[in-house]
């Protein structure tokens, strides 16, 4: 059975349609896939620069960070760009933030990859109180 050009094109016009819809649905994660909660002030003294208040970047966009990332303080100065990807009850706000180290995690064991300042986690949240699901790249 020979098929017509014009037969071929029509079964598989349906693919790509398909194929595009289904990407559209999903979310596409190029990074590394981790954790964040919002803590707050007192930020300092921090890890990384004790009492500077120079050490936080405009905006106060910026992180404390775990021991998987910490580097043995030469993760101070740190930038990293985040995503909030899920959590209960629908927080993320879409969209990204960058975000400077200052800090290592006070908590041990730390109970996030990232612990924001308020102002980064309400950047990227709907809830101050949440615990996230973020995608990072340095």
């Amino acid at each position: 059975m020979v098929l017509s050009l014009a037969t071929i094109i029509m079964r598989l016009l349906p693919l790509p349609i398909f194929l595009c819809l289904l990407l559209k649905q999903m979310s596409l994660v190029l990074g590394d896939v981790g954790t964040a909660s919002s803590y707050g002030p007192p930020y300092i003294p921090t890890v990384c620069d004790g009492n500077r208040v120079e050490q936080f970047p405009p905006g106060n966009m910026f992180v404390a960070v775990s021991e998987g990332l910490w580097d043995n303080g030469a993760a101070c100065g740190r930038r990293y760009k985040l995503r909030c990807l899920s959590g209960n009850k629908r927080p993320c706000k879409g969209g990204s933030i960058d975000v400077t180290v200052v800090d290592f995690c006070p908590r041990s064991p730390c109970p996030n990859t990232f612990l924001m300042s308020h102002d980064a986690f309400e950047a990227i949240s709907r809830f101050r109180n949440a615990k996230i699901i973020i995608e990072y790249t340095q």
